[in-house]
């Protein structure tokens, strides 16, 4: 299994993602908001203001302070990177 550091050494599983967004639009704001009604947020921004969300295969939301183009380099691709058809 494989983890990416999102942050002040909190880990979450690569395999389990299913999104990276940023928190700016109001969908994603809805979506923090009805995953923390419901107990499926998760916060690891350890006070800080939030930069990136990523949305697991769990329906769990996690929140982080680093930023999306951060994260993507963790990951091993780049912000707008087309895939190969």
């Amino acid at each position: 299994m494989k983890f990416i550091n999102i942050g002040f050494g909190s880990l979450l599983s690569a395999e389990r993602m299913v999104a990276v967004v940023s928190p700016d639009s109001a969908p994603v704001k809805r979506l923090v908001q009805e995953s923390r009604e419901r107990g499926m947020l998760i916060d690891a921004t350890y006070g800080r203001k939030t930069a990136s969300i990523f949305i697991m295969d769990s329906d769990h939301v996690v929140l982080s302070a680093l930023p999306v183009e951060k994260l993507a380099g963790r990951l091993g691709t780049e912000i707008g990177e087309k895939e190969e058809e």
